[in-house]
């Protein structure tokens, strides 16, 4: 217990290191940050502790609102999940919500294999369905590796199509709100984040079944 409790105390002294770090570059930082926040951008991403939203961007806090879960997971019935966006996109008027995966994430990981996990078995059986529907692509990859980091790109596109599908970015469509959804992947091996070409910024671009009137 001590050990553990050491632990948590060199958090702390950690704190009070990066407070005066921020202090010798900006004396009045955090009475800015202080300040009602005012981001452009809302990151959906992976819980996983390597792909801290703000830092692998070079964004300040405040800069950027952030909703982050296992395998970076955008379920219709999730209210936790929707009530970020629905807050991003009303009323800080976000205009960029970015889809965030990274190589070697875990809850895929754990979607493709045939073992039983708990309750994570349900929150992660809608990328087993991203599975499904690109069963024959993902098999015909020749290596395990190349399938996993191939199902990585596939949940992120996936979990695209559900933002659009909500009906918080159907209506700020609706009302010609400026507000473009992306779908990006990090690399934890080499630090570099890839935009997978999935840009979404006009409901037209939506099946029409999803298109709210």
């Amino acid at each position: 217990m001590g050990q553990r409790w050491a632990n948590l105390e060199n958090l702390l002294k950690m704190n009070k290191e990066w407070v005066q770090e921020k202090l010798n570059v900006d004396a009045d930082f955090f009475n800015h940050l202080k300040d009602i926040q005012r981001p452009e951008y809302l990151w959906i991403g992976c819980s996983d502790s390597r792909v801290p939203a703000n830092e692998i961007v070079g964004l300040e806090p405040g800069e950027m609102f952030v909703h982050r879960n296992i395998a970076n997971v955008v379920i219709q019935s999730d209210l936790n999940c929707l009530s970020v966006i629905q807050y991003a996109v009303e009323v800080l008027k976000i205009k960029h919500i970015i889809v965030t995966g990274h190589y070697g994430c875990g809850g895929v990981k754990v979607a493709m294999e045939h073992k039983r996990m708990g309750m994570i078995d349900n929150w992660l059986r809608s990328i087993k369905d991203v599975y499904c529907a690109h069963e024959e692509e993902v098999n015909a990859i020749p290596d395990e590796e190349g399938r996993f980091r191939r199902m990585c790109e596939l949940n992120v596109k996936a979990q695209v199509r559900n933002v659009c599908h909500t009906s918080v970015v159907q209506d700020a469509w609706l009302r010609k709100q400026e507000l473009c959804i992306h779908g990006w992947i990090f690399d934890v091996g080499d630090g570099i984040l890839h935009d997978l070409g999935v840009s979404v910024h006009d409901r037209n671009q939506v099946h029409p079944i999803y298109q709210s009137e």
